[in-house]
């Protein structure tokens, strides 16, 4: 499972030209899920998302994760982040899950995280959409289960 952590003042997904959901301080994170993931890449990666400490404290320090802030999480699959540019000139999606079983996963997370008291929201899958944020610092973290 990969995962791409945006610290964000506020991010929202548009479906249809409709705003789906919103949230304002916390994170936005774009979610692959790769074939052969499971129970322990969902635990993983949540962990990380409820306790990464990536939030500026009153020195300015990074020492206060999402949880500490009374953040929310932005949940959006985005197989894409599978994708493999290394040969040719179109990236192979050949590493990214089939979408029954990545959907399945996708569903664990979010609630797994609910699960320890934040709010998540999320994109809808397999849909176009359009997402906005406007990230904090920026700080973007990469993070592969």
């Amino acid at each position: 499972m990969r995962a791409v952590v945006q610290r964000v003042k506020r991010a929202q997904v548009e479906v249809g030209g409709k705003v789906k959901v919103s949230i304002n301080r916390g994170l936005l994170v774009l979610v692959g899920v790769e074939k052969g993931d499971g129970a322990a890449d969902v635990e993983y990666i949540a962990s990380k998302l409820v306790g990464m400490r990536i939030f500026e404290d009153g020195d300015g320090k990074m020492n206060l994760s999402v949880s500490d802030t009374d953040g929310s999480i932005l949940i959006v699959s985005q197989f894409t982040l599978l994708g493999d540019g290394r040969k040719g000139r179109r990236p192979s999606f050949g590493a990214a899950e089939e979408p029954k079983r990545a959907k399945e996963l996708y569903e664990t997370l979010k609630t797994t995280i609910r699960q320890e008291g934040l709010t998540v929201e999320s994109g809808e899958f397999q849909a176009h959409m359009e997402v906005g944020l406007v990230n904090d610092g920026p700080v973007t973290i990469l993070l592969d289960s």
